[in-house]
């Protein structure tokens, strides 16, 4: 369409995407654009699922077959056992490692619904291959990553009726943002002038010893003192270092040509390697 003039792309775009007769509306009175979605059309993005588990379709899945379907559909990002391969992340272990200098932030460590593995597996997974998967096969996979993290035996079986039943590891360490109510009001409120005083006057200055002063006579953080500039004025002079060794000189240019197909040094280099 490059060719065609603004007039004609309008005329053959118009045949493609027709004026909405009841355009949604938009600022003042809407553009005559699009229209409002459909029911069924939202129902079909409405797939997320809330930690209450609203939104969990009916289904089930035992910890057996979601080992089949994990090894494979899952275990080439992820490992067998969830270790992961490469820099795909680790779906499994890390406990207790939160509160450390390395924490690892899996399903079992860190995660505190389990409403959101359900909503993951669904929604984005088998990589490549996103929403593909039955919903009894997603009760299948999750149950056997919860297996994975030790929170059921290996003859579980997750089901929409028992899926509020087995509460995830790092549960409690979630709670609500309540900064609203405790911090805010604190920090816009009026600020406390009781008991203040009536004038405020500097008391005593840092010292910082061997430091040169910025300035001819500063007494300021900066100043050196008297014992300091006497200290500095006999320190003996550091020695002078003596030339290079002329044997181990030798020894490196003998090691160096090993260096010369990549590395040039001296007049007339030129850049290789380096």
């Amino acid at each position: 369409m490059k060719n065609l003039t603004l007039s004609t792309a309008l005329v053959v775009l118009g045949a493609g995407f027709a004026v909405a007769e009841t355009p949604a509306q938009s600022r003042d009175g809407g553009f005559g654009l699009g229209r409002t979605a459909l029911p069924e059309e939202i129902a079909a993005w409405d797939i997320d699922i809330r930690p209450d588990g609203l939104g969990l379709p009916v289904g089930s899945g035992d910890v057996y077959t979601g080992e089949e379907l994990y090894i494979d559909m899952c275990s080439a990002c992820h490992g067998d056992f969830g270790e992961a391969v490469g820099r795909w992340p680790v779906l499994a272990g890390g406990r207790g490692t939160l509160d450390g200098e390395d924490p690892h932030k899996t399903i079992g460590s860190y995660w505190p619904y389990l409403s959101t593995v359900w909503d993951y597996v669904h929604r984005a997974m088998p990589y490549g291959a996103a929403q593909s998967l039955s919903d009894d096969e997603v009760y299948a996979i999750t149950a056997y990553l919860m297996y994975l993290n030790d929170m059921v035996d290996d003859d579980f079986e997750l089901s929409n009726e028992n899926f509020l039943e087995v509460a995830m590891p790092n549960e409690t360490a979630f709670f609500m943002d309540d900064r609203a109510s405790t911090e805010y009001t604190v920090f816009v409120g009026e600020p406390c002038m009781e008991n203040c005083a009536e004038s405020v006057s500097i008391t005593a200055r840092s010292t910082v010893l061997s430091v040169t002063p910025e300035t001819e006579g500063d007494t300021g953080a900066a100043a050196v003192t008297p014992a300091a500039v006497v200290e500095e004025a006999a320190a003996p002079e550091p020695a002078v270092a003596a030339g290079p060794d002329p044997a181990l000189v030798a020894a490196g240019e003998g090691l160096f040509r090993q260096c010369a197909s990549c590395h040039q040094i001296g007049e007339g280099a030129v850049n290789r390697t380096g």
